[in-house]
């Protein structure tokens, strides 16, 4: 199992960052496109690391077009000698429209036609193939020399999609690398609605389970004092309730038989009370969908939980100092040292 860490550091502080986590024993860092571009912290963490995987989890898709995430991704995966993977999402509809002004329509089917004009495009400048993608949502039907990289020995990213559907899970299975569950995933949910989707369209692709990755970046409420646990514990509970809010969530609230708190976390999310929101999060919810404990039984429920069912954990164990941080990796990872 690898590991690998979110990379929350400001620009200016990059460099200094990556060192501390490559030293610390992260496999990879994860990039998030909130309140900044995802992909400039991960040129700087290319330009100051030497094996560190470099992800976007994620960047949004539809706030852009095949063509530019087909360049920017090659770019950075020459850049790094073949350390990127390219994380996309769709966000949601009012984002897209309302936020990026950008068209909506039939997700899934859209980022499959996504993906496959990226592979169109990147065969186009690694294999000459002549670039004629004529889908539904995306034409591409020029490229000339001047406009075509070099290709790089390290050859186009790797590409994961974050998925919480069926549907979008299923474009994932048959059009991609790995996929990136969603934080609002129960491992009964995982086990049982995702994986099943993953091994069908995979035996159709002809691909092996091995070269398939599933990614996971679970909840952790812990904490060494019993302040640092509370305020761990209701910054999580916060964090749930804002994801369950969302109506496109509300399928993984009925695997559990909570699907009518959705409504009511949406109605409050409107009103912006997101500390009452948090407070309907009882335990039972809480320790479903969060790994709860102290600092030592973390990595233990950690690996009995997710060992054999995902391929990469995203965590940063904010509660440990940097020693113990290494060696909390090593066990979960399961390596010796």
């Amino acid at each position: 199992m690898k590991i690998d860490v979110p990379l929350t550091a400001e620009l200016g502080a990059i460099a200094e960052a990556v060192a501390v986590l490559e030293a610390a024993g992260f496999d990879g860092v994860q990039t998030v496109e909130t309140g900044h571009d995802p992909f400039f912290p991960l040129l700087l963490a290319a330009e100051h690391s030497r094996r560190l995987e470099l992800t976007t989890a994620i960047a949004v898709a539809f706030a852009r077009n095949p063509m530019t995430l087909a360049a920017i991704g090659n770019d950075l995966n020459g850049y790094s000698g073949g350390r990127c993977i390219l994380g996309l999402g769709s966000q949601i509809r009012a984002h897209i429209e309302r936020r990026f002004s950008m068209p909506w329509s039939h997700p899934a089917a859209r980022m499959r036609e996504f993906v496959a004009a990226m592979r169109a495009i990147w065969a186009n400048w690694y294999r000459g193939e002549p670039l004629d993608f004529r889908g539904e949502f995306y034409q591409h039907t020029l490229m000339t020399p001047v406009f075509t990289p070099k290709p790089s020995e390290a050859g186009p990213p790797r590409v994961f999609l974050a998925a919480v559907g069926p549907r979008m899970t299923r474009v994932a299975a048959d059009v991609c690398d790995g996929m990136l569950v969603h934080p609002l995933t129960s491992v009964a949910y995982l086990r049982e609605n995702v994986s099943p989707i993953i091994e069908a369209g995979l035996r159709e692709r002809g691909v092996a389970r091995a070269a398939f990755a599933l990614s996971h970046a679970p909840f952790v409420v812990s904490g060494r004092t019993e302040e640092s646990f509370a305020r761990n514990r209701a910054a999580v509970c916060e964090r749930i309730a804002f994801y369950a809010s969302t109506p496109a969530y509300r399928g993984v609230l009925e695997k559990h038989g909570w699907g009518e708190l959705q409504p009511e976390l949406n109605r409050l999310s409107k009103q912006g009370r997101w500390q009452a929101m948090g407070a309907l999060i009882d335990d039972e919810m809480l320790e479903t969908f969060a790994v709860v404990g102290e600092p030592g039984a973390i990595v233990p429920e950690l690996r009995r939980r997710f060992g054999g069912l995902v391929d990469r954990l995203t965590l940063d164990f904010e509660f440990a100092d940097a020693a113990e941080r290494g060696a909390l990796i090593r066990a979960l990872a399961g390596r010796a040292g």
